[in-house]
């Protein structure tokens, strides 16, 4: 079949093992050395513990205590990545990297003010149920949600798998009440670029349809992802061979496992190094591609930016130092760990995710970020720096936001009709409508490929790895800009308060306009004392406040202000 065909059967590993041969007496004997240094690292531990018991001013929560120092010898560690998860969170935990949990399956937030629906997931029990985007759910059982937050709610919908939930529906003005029977809800990984019309619970992959080109989106390397990409290759005409360029695109995708980061690899490479590992308790183990089911050689383009990390990048460095794919985009994210989750057995449930080795590319280089380090991550591949503004970030995330909403389907029973303006089988209105200038490169580089048999880069090759160093390091001053000037505003307080003089004025600059006030788009004129324009700003977005907060500035008196 051609989706077994599509999966590999194996992969090589190789791994390199370092025998240690010794005298099983001085084997022994340095175990029990071993053993009563753990003992002894426990003694000031126990000491402190037994005076905070015995004395403290008021009886100790012995929970809080635990959970505290273990955490204490996490944060020591100075790795951000390694973990301390106690029983309490660990559902959540394993939710966010499995993507698995039992509910009804729905993207819920805050609206108004109230409880409300987002997005319905594919085959959940929200979407057979009939909620619809912008439901306001008024009512859990009964429970009014005003006044809950999102987790209070949330936590409400959640439960074992066969029970069930009774919401009031406000929809148009009008409440209903809909009961939902909880199911395991496995959220999906992969998307394209718009739903199917035929079937709203699928996706449309192929973008330019007269040149074969696909667009896969994977938003995290969770169990199982690997299929949905065989899936959606298939989908995209991969078994009749109408597969002819792909775009996949792991831009803000945090990771997840690394198996799968390794098998999507495997698809794509018939020989080579994937991917390295090796670390203080383990023998560095080599992942190498086999030629068994590769896919056709066409050609593709890996999208990535500064939120593409870990497995992101690994499948990106995988495909870019094999030859066989184009990154687009910017600068990847900068993680080369592997972290392993380990259940505590005496923790009741709390688990620890400890960073256990490091992944090297397969030209041998760690892709960690470190401070002392200029270049870190993967880089675009040359002629392929396409940068975005956060403007263009948010109208593209906007956008996308809108094509992942599961619209219920007609009264009818048949998916709603498009609308007259919409062209889904053209790439120009599809590229234009989607605001997406990485992707819109991306396509027209294959676009060139394919009728031509030659890249033509989308950007300069010479300047871009100045390019890269210069927005990290504008990225990087910003962010130190920032804080110097939250400093600066402690400093004045301080010496307020050292002074004994009023601090008020500038604790009360907490808002310049409601909040609700969206000033992009307006202008700023600055004068001097005697009323003269100096300068006019364009606005162009919502940060303009948080930045004025920090400024020289307070509101003008009132009848002065223009």
């Amino acid at each position: 079949p051609v989706r077994s065909r599509l999966l590999k059967a194996s992969r090589v590993v190789e791994v390199s093992l370092v025998l240690v041969l010794g005298v099983a007496v001085i084997g022994a004997t340095l175990a029990l050395a071993q053993k009563r240094d753990d003992y002894t690292f426990f003694d000031e531990l126990i000491e402190v513990k037994r005076a905070i018991s015995d004395r403290f001013v008021t009886a100790p929560d012995d929970a809080k205590l635990r959970d505290g120092a273990i955490r204490g010898m996490v944060e020591a560690l100075n790795d951000p990545y390694t973990v301390y998860v106690p029983a309490s969170d660990a559902a959540d935990f394993n939710k966010d990297l499995t993507g698995e949990y039992v509910g009804i399956g729905a993207s819920v937030g805050m609206q108004d003010g109230w409880f409300t629906i987002m997005s319905p997931l594919e085959d959940s029990p929200a979407f057979r149920a009939g909620l619809m985007s912008e439901d306001r759910v008024v009512e859990i059982d009964g429970v009014t949600t005003q006044g809950l937050s999102v987790d209070q709610c949330i936590d409400k919908l959640l439960g074992e798998a066969g029970t069930s939930v009774r919401l009031t529906i406000e929809r148009s003005g009008v409440r209903q009440e809909v009961t939902i029977v909880r199911d395991r809800i496995k959220t999906r990984s992969v998307k394209g670029f718009h739903r199917s019309a035929a079937d709203p619970n699928a996706w449309d992959f192929v973008i330019d349809p007269s040149r074969g080109i696909a667009y896969i989106r994977m938003t995290q390397f969770t169990p199982g992802v690997t299929e949905e990409i065989v899936a959606a290759l298939v989908a995209a005409g991969a078994e009749q061979g109408k597969l002819k360029g792909l775009v996949l695109d792991v831009r803000f995708n945090p990771g997840g496992l690394l198996n799968e980061a390794e098998d999507i690899a495997d698809l794509f490479l018939k020989d080579g190094v994937i991917v390295s590992t090796k670390g203080r308790a383990h023998a560095e183990e080599i992942t190498r591609a086999r030629e068994p089911g590769t896919l056709p050689d066409f050609p593709v383009i890996i999208l990535i930016n500064g939120q593409s990390a870990s497995a992101s990048e690994v499948l990106a460095g995988a495909l870019t130092e094999n030859n066989r794919a184009m990154a687009l985009g910017s600068r990847s994210f900068g993680k080369g760990s592997v972290q392993s989750v380990l259940t505590m057995q005496s923790g009741k449930g709390s688990e620890l995710k400890l960073t256990e080795q490091g992944y090297y590319l397969p030209s041998g280089r760690s892709i960690t970020r470190r401070d002392d380090s200029p270049t870190w991550g993967v880089d675009p591949s040359p002629g392929f720096y396409v940068p975005m503004t956060d403007e263009e970030i948010i109208a593209m995330l906007e956008v996308r936001r809108r094509e992942e909403v599961l619209r219920a389907a007609s009264p009818t029973g048949s998916p709603a009709a498009p609308s007259t303006e919409e062209r889904w089988n053209d790439p120009e209105w599809i590229l234009g409508h989607l605001k997406d200038p990485q992707l819109s490169a991306a396509v027209r580089a294959l676009q060139s490929k394919i009728d031509s048999g030659s890249w033509t880069p989308p950007g300069s090759t010479q300047e871009q790895k100045s390019a890269i160093a210069a927005e990290e390091l504008r990225r990087a001053r910003e962010v130190r800009d920032r804080m110097i000037r939250e400093l600066e505003r402690l400093d004045r307080r301080v010496t307020a308060i050292e002074d004994g003089t009023d601090s008020s004025k500038d604790q009360a600059l907490s808002s310049l306009w409601a909040d609700t006030i969206d000033p992009t788009g307006g202008t700023i004129e600055i004068k001097d004392k005697n009323g003269n324009v100096i300068s006019r700003l364009n606005i162009t977005g919502r940060d303009l406040e948080r930045w004025l907060m920090d400024a020289d500035v307070k509101p003008a008196e009132e009848g002065t202000r223009n």
